[in-house]
């Protein structure tokens, strides 16, 4: 599997991505890995310019950044993906919403249950705070690992995807607000007002709606995903290679895409947040999943 990664990269020189193409930048290393896209390297506007609707100020000063080429999950995780998880390993995330009783169940002896009763595989994994992500990688790189004794020495290879590749591969070369369009349009998204059937209601599956240029699905809406990168109010002093920024003071992490119950402002390449990493906040909480990104030879 090495080789063709590495052949990727040599693929990947610049973003010129088409239909013809997308399926031959797609890999699975092991059994239980997600499906992975390669994304090429490329450098973009980042943020929103000031003119764009329902723009942020948190989402300024843009700037360029530079970005190797990396591999990204084609969706998020899914619900199916991290029971898997949760049976092999009889890890037992915290309750997103104690209120409610929000929380994914793993008794032990292989068993494991979703915060929904009869969830569907396809629904993304939500409920989780940033520890139950860094968890999920962790136990993955494992089992690659397993599956390929070159990578045993080496960190990762699978990780969260910065703030920064983020925002890329949800752009796709594009720079309007979504990579559809400046308009929200119609069924493009699940989100309060985003015009599909699941609309501010429940999620819909990861795979419900048409892949960015990139062959990516469900960037925008659905659910939250969480990144590596700790919050700054604003981009002053941000990397311009697409590393994670950290700081000292990391209680909270960014966090993108928009949810099932955001209004149509929130569904933006270029929108951003924030949430506790301890999934104190239950609102993002509980809607908020990840997806995985890869480093590439």
């Amino acid at each position: 599997m090495l080789m063709p990664l590495v052949a990727l990269v040599m693929a990947l020189a610049a973003p010129n991505i088409t239909a013809t193409n997308i399926q031959e930048r797609q890999f699975v290393e092991c059994t239980g890995c997600p499906q992975m896209v390669a994304v090429p390297a490329g450098r973009f506007l980042m943020g929103s310019p000031k003119t764009e609707a329902g723009r942020f100020d948190a989402e300024g000063p843009q700037h360029v950044v530079s970005i190797r080429a990396f591999a990204l999950a084609q969706t998020p995780v899914t619900s199916a993906q991290f029971l898997d998880f949760l049976q092999e390993t009889n890890y037992q995330p915290k309750p997103c919403n104690p209120l409610l009783g929000l929380t994914w169940h793993a008794p032990g002896r292989g068993l494991a249950y979703p915060p929904s009763q009869n969830e569907p595989p396809l629904w993304p994994a939500v409920c989780l705070d940033h520890k139950d992500a860094l968890a999920y990688i962790a136990w993955l790189n494992r089992r690659v690992k397993a599956a390929r004794p070159a990578l045993a020495q080496r960190v990762g290879p699978y990780r969260l995807p910065s703030e920064a590749e983020w925002e890329y591969a949800a752009r796709a070369g594009t720079k309007t607000a979504r990579w559809w369009g400046d308009d929200i349009g119609s069924a493009n998204a699940n989100c309060n007002g985003c015009g599909s059937v699941w609309d501010n209601r429940v999620l819909a599956p990861v795979n419900a709606f048409a892949e960015n240029p990139f062959g990516l699905q469900g960037m925008l809406g659905n659910s939250w995903e969480w990144t590596q990168d700790c919050w700054h109010d604003d981009y002053v002093g941000a990397p311009v290679d697409g590393s994670p920024w950290p700081a000292q003071d990391c209680a909270r992490h960014v966090i993108r895409g928009g949810s099932w119950d955001n209004v149509p402002i929130f569904i933006r390449s270029a929108a951003r947040s924030a949430a506790s990493a301890d999934g104190g906040e239950y609102d993002y909480s509980s809607l908020t999943g990840f997806r995985i990104a890869r480093d590439l030879p």
